[in-house]
């Protein structure tokens, strides 16, 4: 039973181990998410670039796993392309070698009249602990509270060394018999590196017990050389499992450059020991050298950075064969842009809420798109009734019923790893923007609904309604231009306009609702296209109404008072006098109501169809000024 608890001893350091590295990695990371994104998205066609960032993001979050997880996720997203990966993969590579060296502080040995006493870990772990712990819980600040979580993170990992190292003193003796295996069977030791880190899943994990034993018990070059090769090959195995899963063919490419790098540095780590072993270049003083932790730190660290410096001007070598063991393949190409764009939400991304916003982002533009698309062509169908475009419109509502379905699970997801209240905002605005989109389209649907009833009875409205109609779709038409053009830009400027010009469009919409009724009690138009121009009037004031919504929900991304009183913040625009306000809506008013004005509700006009292309990039309005 002794060696049972002695396992479970071990096993639990590591446990802790692990954790630590994990909580260290979310407080760096919550603490430069937005330096971060920035980075990765300055990145240039140069390898060596890409190969420092590579190196500096995984020094920062402690895995290269996650780093390379990242960059599928980026490469998937369209932020990289798939050429541009190749360096961040070997920069990620020798970044994951920076906890080996945070480790071998084990080594540190001074007296308690030496500086270097400060810096045992036994020291080091406690007082990294209670000072995370003091920033944690007194002191409320965003920058204190990630502070606090690298340093409970760095105690954490360290009280986790200490116990692997107790368990490992205690199994001294059969840890030494193990090791002198590996000493005369090299092969055992590559397979054993493999194996260990598939299964533990963290390369650094691997070093840190390695290290430990050679604080312990010390190990020798000769029997660690093997076992650090199997562990760089162990962890590009780990990489590619998690990459795999649903990845398109760019992000497979990235794993597999991955792979194809750490096996030619292996190859190459074998060819130049076994040459310097047979030319003599290598000693039986340095192959049989007893090495503590900081010297197994070392071996692994030049492990990992020489073959990358040696290797980094053939990643184009790399790329290509990639491209040619995961080649395009023509129902890739197929694919609708649509589609395209919901599985672009990567949930390898949604570990970094910052990157992962902006993916999302990207997602619902395009369902702002497809919004106005649809708008348009419902407004089409007034005046040119297609039953093509009916289907082609329903089946876009579809989609867009999918995306929203999509982009909503993917912002809720991203909730547990939220830190940052600006991003905690972001995720608030794009949820509620995602529902404005989503109410936009369902609104269209409602006209063509009408307008198909309409069309089927063979009914149609008066001119002079016609000609009305054109006008408040037009108004209706500036102010989702406004509004989405606010919401792509991120504008407070714009945002502010939509207000008004919503305003305006509520006396409007009032205004041709008694104007119809009027026609109606003169007999000029009967009570089933009475139902239908009502249905119509609804539909457009709601609509305009999601845009008055999406515009308040972006002021509110700047100026958090806002956020939970949008109702009082609309009612108290509306009273306050505001001179900026009031100049806005007199002009919108002025403009609209000059054209409505003209027209005579008992007066038959003449409607002239204008040409609307529905796919059409141009101002919304353009052919629907009066004739």
């Amino acid at each position: 039973m002794g060696a049972f608890y002695r396992i479970v001893a071990l096993l639990g350091g590591l446990a802790l181990f692990l954790y630590g590295m994990r909580i260290m990695g979310d407080g760096l990371k919550s603490s430069s998410g937005g330096a971060m994104k920035q980075a990765l998205e300055k990145v240039t066609n140069r390898p060596f670039t890409a190969f420092l960032l590579g190196l500096l993001v995984t020094c920062m979050i402690q895995s290269s796993t996650a780093t390379i997880v990242l960059t599928v996720g980026l490469v998937g997203a369209g932020f990289l392309t798939f050429r541009q990966s190749t360096g961040i993969v070997l920069g990620a590579n020798v970044g994951t070698a920076i906890t080996a060296q945070i480790i071998r502080l084990m080594d540190v040995s001074a007296g308690e009249d030496s500086l270097l006493y400060f810096f045992k870990s036994d020291n080091l772990a406690p007082l990294a602990l209670l000072i995370g712990m003091v920033l944690i819980m007194f002191i409320k600040r965003r920058s204190a509270g990630s502070a606090g979580t690298i340093l409970m993170g760095f105690g954490i990992l360290f009280v986790g060394l200490t116990n692997m190292s107790a368990a490992v003193s205690t199994m001294s003796e059969s840890l030494s018999v193990l090791l002198t295996k590996f000493e005369g069977n090299y092969f055992l030791g590559f397979l054993s590196g493999i194996l260990v880190t598939g299964i533990i899943q963290s390369s650094s994990a691997v070093i840190g017990i390695l290290q430990s034993i050679a604080s312990t018990v010390g190990v020798r070059f000769c029997g660690v050389v093997g076992i650090i090769i199997g562990v760089n090959i162990g962890d590009c195995l780990t990489t590619y499992l998690v990459c795999r899963l649903g990845a398109k063919p760019n992000q497979i490419r990235t794993c597999l450059v991955h792979i194809i790098y750490n096996i030619c540095a292996a190859v190459l780590i074998i060819v130049v020991l076994a040459a310097g072993r047979v030319t003599g270049l290598i000693g039986d003083n340095l192959w049989y050298m007893s090495l503590r932790a900081g010297g197994v730190a070392n071996v692994h660290g030049l492990f990992r950075l020489v073959p990358a410096v040696l290797l980094l001007p053939l990643t184009g070598t790399f790329a290509k064969l990639a491209e040619k063991i995961r080649p395009d393949y023509e129902e890739d190409l197929e694919d609708s842009v649509y589609e395209e764009n919901i599985r672009r939400l990567d949930p390898r991304l949604i570990t970094n809420p910052t990157l992962a916003l902006t993916e999302s982002e990207a997602l619902l533009s395009s369902m702002a798109d497809l919004a106005m698309h649809n708008f348009r062509a419902a407004l089409q169908q007034m005046f040119d009734y297609e039953d093509a475009r009916d289907n082609r419109i329903r089946q876009r509502e579809n989609v867009l019923d999918r995306m929203t379905d999509a982009v909503d699970q993917y912002i809720v997801s991203i909730s547990q790893y939220i830190t940052l209240d600006g991003d905690r905002r972001m995720q608030s605005f794009q949820l509620k923007a995602s529902t404005c989109f989503e109410r936009i389209g369902d609104l269209a649907i409602n006209m063509i609904d009408a307008i198909k009833t309409q069309h089927e009875a063979g009914k149609m409205f008066s001119e002079t309604a016609q000609k009305e109609l054109r006008i408040a779709m037009g108004a209706v038409g500036d102010i989702l231009n406004l509004a989405t053009e606010a919401y792509r830009t991120g504008s407070v400027e714009l945002a502010r306009q939509v207000e008004p010009l919503e305003e305006t469009i509520d006396e409007m919409i009032e205004d041709l609702r008694g104007r119809h009724v009027f026609r109606m009690t003169r007999g000029l138009c009967d009570v089933y296209n009475g139902i239908q121009f009502q249905n119509i009037l609804l539909n457009l004031e709601r609509t305009s109404d999601q845009c008055s919504d999406l515009a308040v929900y972006l002021l509110g991304v700047h100026d958090p008072e806002i956020v939970g009183n949008e109702h009082q913040y609309v009612h108290d625009l509306h009273h306050s006098g505001n001179e900026e306000y009031l100049a806005e809506f007199q002009r919108d008013r002025a403009k609209y109501f000059a054209e409505l004005n003209k027209i005579n509700p008992l007066e038959a006009v003449t409607y002239v169809p204008t040409d609307i292309d529905e796919d059409s990039g141009s101002e919304f309005n353009q052919g629907w000024m009066m004739n």
